[in-house]
């Protein structure tokens, strides 16, 4: 429709009677707006001395993912530092995984997926929806689930020790933007080539060769093998020298990330309960395949509960986004009273906001704890890798967050889970064929967790 003066003469008169929005106007201005939305009860009750969970499993010393989309690997290596830890009977807060290890493989992976994918769409042309989208975002940083599992079964681990963070690796804006540049003039030739029907074969090692070469400037080149070394609580002194990251991995590691799959809740008469999904155009390491299993948010709920009783922490993914206080560490779905302070009305569901692409998985974290009450969860303790403190302000409890259990509700997508754990019927539907999502479905791990 085309606007007249007179209908925004009579917005403006509408607005003029609008007292309680002449008050917002006037701390909005000031202060900005979930500044001025957020509500002090809610912070006071989330917020310590009121950070005590009837089930708490994990205070390790939070990591920090710094200016990277690392958080799926941060995530992962959270909870396997955690099984480390105790098994090797570690003083908490002194292990910590190496991250860039395998960043430096997830980036090397995903060029390699990348130049396939391209040699694959060829016949397309550029400005087809599927080419569109690949040429658009060669080289990011998101990921999920299965993507770190995949990668830590073929690469393995190793302590940070071995290989340690790098201001590319804390900063990877530079890095993306590099070889998106390489990654974009690659594709100019191979489409060229595939469409005259030539192997691309050795070419595309050849471009794979050049990507190891910037990794390498950037992230310094991975220790094929490394020592480590250890004191226990006890104060007795280990080392093993001369280890693989493999090796590594089989010998601390004593948890198999091969028994656990993804369990999501993604409500919507489209995406019936109880089946399998598979995402268009996600195997970025395709040892293994994204799979998702939907089911209500009650029963993934339920695994959660049941993983943290077993003292087990909780790889999970969130729209970490919505109903945040990143300094304050609180998530809660009533922070900011929005409608208030406006005058409007935001009441689309879960199921809404994710088919209109208002909301979806944006962060992966652990959920180290839960506070029970009357047997139903009230609160969620959440490890978070955005590290202590932010611009010299605390962040959160020393990095862990709070998650009331309405923002769980309708903000988490996903969870890492035991199949041991799931339900029969649940574990059943892992056998059928899955219902495939398209590329540009927003669960897409390419451009997902960050």
């Amino acid at each position: 429709m085309r606007l007249s003066k007179e209908q925004i003469e009579k917005m403006s008169e509408d607005y003029q009677k609008m007292c309680c929005q002449h008050v917002a106007n006037r701390s909005v201005t000031k202060n900005g707006i979930l500044e001025s939305a957020e509500s002090v009860e809610v912070l006071k009750r989330m917020s310590p001395p009121n950070f005590a969970f009837s089930i708490d499993v994990d205070d390790q010393a939070v990591a920090n993912q710094k200016m990277s989309g690392r958080c799926w690997m941060f995530a992962c290596l959270n909870v396997l530092r955690f099984h480390i830890e105790k098994e090797l009977d570690l003083p908490k807060g002194t292990f910590e995984l190496s991250q860039a290890h395998l960043a430096f493989y997830n980036k090397l992976e995903r060029a390699a997926w990348f130049l396939e994918h391209i040699v694959a769409t060829a016949d397309k042309p550029l400005d087809d929806r599927e080419v569109d989208w690949l040429i658009s975002t060669p080289m990011a940083d998101g990921g999920d689930w299965d993507m770190i599992a995949a990668l830590v079964k073929k690469y393995g681990v190793m302590p940070h020790q071995g290989m340690a963070e790098t201001h590319c690796t804390n900063d990877t804006a530079e890095l993306n933007t590099v070889l998106s540049h390489l990654l974009r003039q690659d594709a100019i030739k191979l489409r060229q080539m595939a469409n005259e029907k030539k192997d691309t074969t050795a070419t595309q090692l050849e471009m794979l060769n050049e990507v190891y070469r910037v990794l390498c400037v950037c992230f310094g080149e991975p220790p094929k093998k490394f020592d480590f070394t250890y004191t226990d609580t006890k104060g007795k002194y280990h080392e093993d020298r001369d280890i693989t990251p493999l090796e590594f991995l089989k010998k601390y590691v004593k948890i198999n990330l091969d028994d656990y799959v993804g369990v999501i809740n993604v409500p919507g008469e489209e995406n019936p309960y109880g089946h399998v999904y598979a995402i268009q155009d996600s195997d970025q390491i395709p040892e293994r395949r994204n799979l998702y299993v939907n089911v209500p948010m009650d029963e993934l709920k339920g695994y959660v509960i049941e993983s943290l009783k077993a003292g087990d922490p909780v790889w999970f993914g969130s729209d970490v986004l919505q109903w945040c206080d990143r300094m304050a560490g609180v998530m809660a779905e009533d922070l900011y009273d929005l409608e208030a302070m406006f005058g409007v009305k935001f009441d689309m569901d879960k199921a809404q906001r994710f088919a209109m692409h208002e909301s979806l998985p944006t962060h992966a974290m652990t959920i180290a704890g839960v506070d029970m009450k009357d047997g139903k969860p009230d609160k969620w303790k959440i490890e978070n890798s955005w590290g202590v403190e932010n611009h010299g302000q605390k962040t959160g409890n020393n990095g862990y967050f709070v998650a009331s259990d309405k923002w769980f509700d309708n903000f988490v997508y996903e969870v890492a889970i035991p199949k041991k754990l799931l339900k029969p019927e649940t574990l059943k539907a892992l056998d059928s064929e899955p219902i495939v999502w398209p590329f540009w479905n927003t669960f897409n791990p390419v451009s997902g967790l960050k």
